[in-house]
């Protein structure tokens, strides 16, 4: 085999592992998913993303083609893709908000966000979030804007993880974020660029413009937020990360 052969495997290897990681599609044989393993494949989340988005696309499409108005037709576009993601996101995000809402030290938060059941403020994030998604999507005056909202917005979104990753430490010192750590300096800079020129594409220059200066917004505030609340990010802080930075691109496409 040669470099360029290995080179391409690599990637091609890390591609797969984040597809596995951050949906249920499954294909080749299996490979472990360890914390290196994760931090490795992190450049290729918004590829990831964009899996999700056409899966939800597609979705949209049939129904709108049934005949069914937007809003049914985008709550079926979000159930979509919530399925394909195993509602990986929305349950990191459930537990986020219990944890924060709920927690008065940092101890008690980072166990709560531990639990598996949920809590009135997980619920209340849930409902809101669900709602925002649907309604923006509904929004959207035409069929072909909603599929390029729905790319930009799971693909961008997606690329945020690694950023986030690399600049807010692990809160623990176990569990798969801890033992991911902090991803390849250039693997965060090729998800970030993968994530701009995806926006791009999708909304255009000046939107994408916008999206970008949003997304800043909010990985500063959730950095802020994480680190005020439980010293770090752990999985569920990155789940509500993706899907605050899903939103807001969402929002953005409005425009």
């Amino acid at each position: 085999m040669t470099i360029n052969e290995a080179w391409l495997k690599e990637r091609a290897d890390e591609l797969r592992a984040s597809i596995l990681f951050l949906t249920r599609l499954r294909y080749g044989p299996a490979m472990p998913l360890d914390g290196a393993a994760v931090a490795r494949a992190a450049w290729a989340f918004p590829i990831a993303g964009i899996l999700v988005g056409l899966i939800g696309a597609v979705v949209y499409l049939f129904a709108h083609r049934l005949g069914l108005p937007p809003w049914p037709s985008a709550a079926l576009s979000v159930a979509a893709t919530m399925a394909v993601t195993g509602c990986l996101h929305e349950d990191g995000l459930a537990d986020t908000a219990d944890g924060f809402g709920g927690g008065r030290t940092r101890e008690l938060k980072l166990e709560i966000m531990r639990d598996s059941r949920i809590g009135a403020y997980g619920v209340c994030a849930l409902v809101l979030t669900t709602l925002l998604r649907v309604s923006a999507l509904a929004s959207l005056a035409d069929a072909s804007l909603v599929v390029a909202a729905l790319i930009a917005a799971h693909g961008a979104a997606r690329a945020t993880l690694p950023v986030f990753m690399y600049f807010v430490p692990p809160a623990r010192q176990e569990g798969l974020s801890a033992s991911a750590g902090q991803p390849p300096r250039d693997g965060v800079i090729a998800a970030a660029v993968l994530g701009i020129v995806i926006v791009a594409l999708c909304l255009g220059p000046a939107l994408a413009i916008a999206a970008l200066i949003l997304l800043v917004a909010v990985i500063a505030l959730l950095a802020w937020l994480s680190l005020a609340q439980i010293d770090g990010q752990t999985g569920d802080v990155l789940g509500a990360v993706e899907q605050i930075s899903e939103i807001a691109i969402l929002l953005v496409a409005l425009r």
